[in-house]
């Protein structure tokens, strides 16, 4: 009984196609390559929100805690969304300047943005003229149904231009109505993610940064740069097998890296080996 239903379905759908003509067949691919977009971008959509913000965030403040912005960027390298990209960027305040920072967070999030939205425009454009197309198929079937009163009265053929002219507003209607809710829950989707970025982006602008450097000469030198910098809170040499200064400072206020200060003021190489960001 089921396999009856399923032939005399499949039956009158072809008899539907064969009755269409053309359009039918435009309409109905059409309605494919928007289906297979829609479930491309839910795919992706659903592999970049798998790791949710607050676990990337938790594993960046434990990082922070361990081995500093340095481990951070190495921990969330395994995500690789559009959240953890846009922190990445944000972790680098001290080894770049704040210019170059915000840079590179506006073109990860264009990036991202345009890899989201990627798509969108077909499946609306899909939903918007597939309903269009059938009421095309429509006017040529009441053209031919106008066009056998006048010249022959025919009911036969009169009921068959009426015939198309229903099939492809089917078609059409039906294109329309399955894009709809893939649609919204995309478009839906890609609103959530935008909210965790933007919230993200107000969550990496870090208040304050610690780190200790290491420099091979001009220690003294270093130090005053580093004092007579706008951003600098605190500098002070240290005894460390690894380092020999340390410096606090405001990535807000920050218009140059730390290493560009001391190699344009004092002409040597620094080597950050501990950074440590703070809301």
């Amino acid at each position: 009984m089921i396999l009856d239903f399923f032939s005399t379905s499949l039956g009158t759908i072809l008899e539907m196609f064969q009755s269409g003509g053309v359009i039918t067949y435009l309409i109905a691919l059409l309605g494919v390559y928007g289906l297979i977009t829609s479930l491309e971008k839910i795919v992706y959509l659903k592999k970049i929100s798998r790791v949710n913000t607050a676990q990337i965030i938790g594993t960046v403040n434990d990082s922070m805690e361990n081995g500093g912005s340095l481990e951070a960027l190495r921990s969330i390298g395994q995500y690789q969304n559009p959240v953890s990209k846009i922190i990445s960027e944000a972790l680098k305040i001290g080894y770049r300047n704040k210019s170059e920072v915000e840079d590179a967070m506006e073109r990860v999030f264009i990036v991202e943005m345009g890899n989201m939205s990627k798509g969108l425009e077909t499946i609306k454009t899909i939903i918007e003229i597939a309903p269009l197309i059938g009421l095309i198929g429509t006017v040529l079937g009441m053209f031919y149904t106008f066009r056998e009163i006048g010249m022959t009265a025919d009911p036969a053929a009169m009921a068959g231009g009426i015939y198309i002219a229903l099939i492809t507003t089917i078609m059409g209607l039906s294109v329309g109505i399955v894009l709809v809710p893939f649609y919204s829950y995309i478009k839906n989707h890609i609103d959530k993610e935008m909210d965790k970025i933007e919230l993200v982006k107000k969550m990496t602008n870090w208040s304050y940064a610690v780190m200790k450097i290491k420099v091979d000469s001009n220690i003294k030198e270093a130090i005053e740069a580093l004092q007579e910098s706008e951003g600098i809170v605190n500098v002070k040499k240290i005894n460390d097998p690894q380092a020999n200064i340390w410096v606090a400072f405001k990535p807000s206020m920050l218009e140059k890296s730390i290493n560009n200060i001391i190699l344009e003021k004092c002409d040597i190489n620094a080597e950050i080996v501990m950074s440590k960001l703070k809301q």
